[in-house]
């Protein structure tokens, strides 16, 4: 079957927004096993989106359309949808309720304005797919044609939630065999080499499949199966999750779709009841943030130390003057000093430090653009790694995190 998508917004066509959304729903579409040929975005606008929708109807099984289902004047995808499928416009008293109840729980001082039940509409015949985290409710039409249009509102924290408890399971159901996988995420090791290590694997796939995704810092192999069942399915998943882990070994963080590599840190930390903190030149927090990031890291991370300048560094971490002006900040010497200064400041069993030159300016021969220190420090031993990353500030700085991450997980598992 083919899935066509359909952006919708004069915001996207103008740049004021990333389509993240198209992103998204690609990807969870080819891990279905259904095929996307076309994509395109569409302003707000009545005739434009009516051709947008009427073409990609001629040429694909599935349209989804994302955005477009506000209160507004503007928002206009459920009306013209409409309209191409020959359907009218009816109340639906469940939506009705639904909004009715959203606006008592939050308690909206402006209450409910009229252009809001504008929401509860929906063409006659489709089905309404519940919003738990918004207003605007999905709907799925189908025409005579057994062609299928499916809606769905544009905020990415609406639209997730929303296609991973309906629409996926939904589209899943259309087909014979149902399209069913696993994520391995591998760090510690670069994608040149990981792809190199399951080549044989690829070459030989037939069911399931093997498929190499590039992350920063991060290599995540998509396993997938088709099968009748989900029992079955894993079934025939399991061999090669299992050769999987003979061939990368404790490299392997989670085989769960959603857990992130600070989540799994975080969840090492719990396992051994032991706390961390960070001491961050070049990153400028971001490391804390992604721990933070996690659910219940307040029970293993209490505080940190952003300490950009020299005098920061002795200040805050007691980082030797003698060590910064023989070795400088960016060097093995003071990553490993910052590391071994924040656990004893923070009295933590863990810290790791980051000092670099993220640029774009900075740089010397000796010490270029994009070299990075990393220090860990557990239970009092302490390692330090070198990187030379080749990116943009921004990569440089996420490249330090996660490879941060990375180097404590590494002493974390050997303990």
């Amino acid at each position: 079957m083919t899935v066509e998508l359909i952006s919708v917004g004069t915001e996207i066509l103008l740049g004021n927004i990333v389509n993240t959304n198209a992103a998204y729903l690609a990807e969870k579409i080819a891990v279905l096993g259904l095929s996307c040929y076309h994509q395109s975005a569409v302003g707000d606008n009545e005739e434009r989106m009516e051709d947008a929708i009427r073409l990609a109807l001629s040429r694909s099984d599935i349209v989804i359309l994302s955005g477009g289902l506000g209160p507004t004047k503007d928002d206009l995808t459920k009306e013209v949808t409409a309209k191409v499928f020959g359907k009218k416009l009816v109340e639906d008293p469940h939506t009705r309720e639904r909004i009715q109840n959203y606006f008592d729980r939050i308690k909206n001082p402006d209450g409910i304005t009229s252009n809001n039940w504008k929401q509860a509409l929906v063409p006659e015949g489709a089905t309404v797919v519940d919003n738990h985290n918004g207003t605007a409710p999905g709907l799925i039409l189908e025409n005579e044609d057994g062609r299928i249009a499916i809606l769905l509102p544009g905020p990415p924290n609406e639209i997730k939630p929303m296609f991973e408890r309906d629409i996926a399971p939904y589209l899943n159901r259309l087909q014979p065999e149902g399209i069913y996988s696993k994520m391995v995420k591998v760090c510690s090791i670069g994608e040149s080499r990981a792809e190199t290590i399951v080549a044989d694997l690829m070459d030989a796939q037939t069911n399931p499949t093997l498929a190499p995704y590039a992350k920063t810092g991060e290599v995540h192999f998509r396993v997938t199966a088709k099968a009748k069942d989900e029992e079955t399915a894993n079934a025939l998943m399991e061999p090669m999750i299992e050769e999987l882990y003979h061939r990368f070994g404790d490299k392997i963080y989670t085989t769960e779709e959603e857990v992130t590599l600070e989540e799994a840190v975080v969840a090492l930390l719990k396992e051994k009841q032991m706390t961390v903190t960070t001491a961050e030149s070049c990153t400028g927090g971001l490391l804390a943030g992604r721990i933070m990031n996690v659910p219940g890291a307040s029970l293993v991370y209490n505080e940190g130390y952003i300490t950009y300048s020299n005098g920061a560094k002795e200040k805050l971490l007691g980082v030797s003057p003698g060590t910064l002006e023989m070795y400088g900040a960016v060097s093995a010497e003071t990553a490993a000093e910052m590391a071994e200064g924040a656990a004893r400041a923070a009295e933590a069993n863990a810290a790791l430090s980051v000092t670099g030159i993220a640029g774009p300016d900075g740089g010397t021969k000796e010490k270029p653009v994009g070299l990075v220190y990393v220090g860990c420090c557990v239970n009092g031993k302490v390692r330090t790694e070198r990187f030379l990353f080749t990116g943009n500030r921004e990569k440089n700085r996420d490249y330090a995190v996660v490879r941060a991450l990375t180097l404590l997980r590494e002493e974390l598992i050997c303990l």
